[in-house]
């Protein structure tokens, strides 16, 4: 399959740019866990008192360096042609991961940073394997595509949860920070999804599309399969305290 679909992924620019881009993304970053580092987690660290501005920037930065985030979201998209079913999914996704983001935060729910990671990574194996066609011949008992996108959305908030609860987050001004920083990741999310839903309406249009579905889902499917790997190899060889 891979071997005959290779020349013809040469052939389409395109085609072969969201492949490479999605293995780029995948073989490049596995180590190096999207998170807040750097200035950006000095600033969360030392914080006290509202923020409302710069939470938004980093919840927009954080959602658009999100890899497994945005796989996820480019499988969701994968088979919708019209702008209102894009906007249908990516609303019940956001409203999932807002649930989980601020009950997290602000209830701090513990939950384990590689597991959640883990659960998020296999969501992208999910999502490929149903555009593969994987789930076709379970008929009635096949997962409800929008049903699943919600429960995932609620695994990724718990995931951009445990980025900030890494942090020792002031009580003071916490609420209106943690929904700036939800609504830094809403603006993010439609930013990222503008560019995606561009660049696969472009694709199909060049006739190619449908013929380089399965290689490409398949690639996702696998990239999926090495987040859940890394993560759950992290939580069994990360040390207990």
């Amino acid at each position: 399959m891979f071997a005959a679909t290779l020349p013809s992924l040469r052939r389409n620019p395109l085609a072969m740019m969201l492949v490479i881009g999605s293995a780029w993304l995948l073989f490049t970053s596995a180590t190096q866990a999207h998170t807040i580092a750097g200035n950006d987690a000095n600033f969360v660290q030392d914080i006290d008192g509202p923020a409302i501005l710069p939470f938004i920037y980093l919840g927009a930065k954080h959602m658009v360096t999100g890899y497994d985030h945005l796989l996820f979201l480019f499988g969701v998209v994968f088979f919708l042609y019209r702008p209102v079913h894009v906007v249908q999914y990516v609303t019940l996704f956001a409203v999932g991961h807002s649930i989980t983001l601020l009950t997290g935060v602000l209830a701090n729910l513990q939950v384990n940073a590689f597991l959640i990671d883990a659960i998020i990574g296999l969501s992208i194996v999910y999502k490929a394997c149903e555009n593969m066609g994987g789930f076709a011949r379970l008929g009635r008992l096949r997962p409800n595509p929008q049903a699943a996108v919600f429960v995932f959305g609620l695994f990724h908030g718990l995931g951009l949860a445990t980025k900030l609860q890494a942090f020792e987050l002031s009580a003071n001004g916490l609420i209106t920070n943690i929904i700036s920083f939800n609504i830094g990741v809403e603006l993010g999310q439609i930013l990222a999804l503008t560019f995606v839903f561009i660049a696969l309406s472009l694709w199909r249009t060049s006739g190619s599309y449908l013929r380089h579905a399965f290689v490409t889902n398949a690639v996702l499917m696998c990239g999926g399969f090495l987040l859940a790997g890394y993560q759950i190899t992290a939580y069994l060889t990360t040390p207990v305290y």
